[in-house]
């Protein structure tokens, strides 16, 4: 059965954050996901995920300075070592909010980075951050974005993330499955996660184009998530779109597509 996990980076954002774990609660979801929890004493979200009873399935490890643009930066050369510190403060927040694995997103290349190098950066660092998270009984995932949304960004098709988890040989390195990315750069949807579903810890969901709620666009979710069931996905799927007419109001696709 499909268990949808409430992005709190992207939906209730009617409320300030601290308050959409109540919002998600009351709106029916028993997991929640997020991109960042760094801004927030880990006393906070622990206390806000144990009233409301909720799991958190998902946060990434540091992503550089977000609001300057970045997206990442495990493929920056420049940046080994705060790369590496950021994976222990991952590691320090997901045993304390019993966080089961988080993402790493590669990043954009920097401006005059050849590929080859960054390409080698990564795959160090994801070695090291698989061994590490391993260590700490937590999964590791890289997740492919579209170029479309975030040019340049390094890894944006899922052949590249599976040739990245084996070139770097580590059995804790996993793949982040967001439906809307794939969409946007490769389509063939379902026959992908059928024939990559042993790699596939997590799903993330929103329609195309707008990456509004399901619904909306041209992807057909009642199919994708009945199809998710059919095929064995036992993981979450998380609901990070951006609501078209407010949250709860969008929120009646769960009921139109039968979860």
């Amino acid at each position: 059965m499909t268990r949808l996990a409430a992005n709190l980076t992207m939906l209730f954002n009617e409320h300030p954050f601290l308050d959409r774990f109540e919002a998600a609660a009351k709106a029916g979801f028993r997991g929640v996901e997020f991109l960042s929890p760094y801004s927030y004493h880990v006393d906070q979200l622990a206390d806000r995920l144990s009233l409301y009873q909720l799991e958190l399935v998902l946060h990434n490890v540091p992503s550089g300075d977000w609001d300057a643009g970045e997206r990442g930066i495990a493929c920056h050369p420049g940046r080994v070592s705060e790369f590496r510190e950021g994976v222990d403060e991952a590691i320090m927040y997901g045993r304390a909010l019993g966080v089961k694995q988080v993402n790493c997103l590669a990043g954009i290349v920097p401006h005059g980075v050849h590929r080859e190098a960054a390409h080698e950066t990564i795959v160090s660092n994801l070695t090291f951050a698989g061994a590490k998270l391993k260590e700490a009984g937590i999964r590791l995932l890289i997740e492919p974005v579209n170029t479309f949304d975030i040019p340049g960004f390094f890894l944006s098709r899922t052949a590249q993330a599976l040739a990245l988890i084996k070139e770097t040989g580590s059995d804790n390195l996993f793949l982040q499955y967001d439906i809307y990315h794939m969409q946007r750069m490769e389509g063939e949807l379902l026959r992908t996660i059928e024939a990559n579903l042993p790699s596939i810890r997590h799903i993330q969901l929103a329609d195309n184009p707008g990456r509004f709620e399901p619904g909306t666009g041209e992807i057909n979710y009642r199919v994708v998530l009945a199809q998710l069931d059919a095929m064995g996905y036992d993981g979450w799927v998380g609901c990070e779109y951006k609501p078209k007419a407010g949250t709860v109001e969008g929120l009646g696709w769960r009921a139109a597509h039968g979860v």
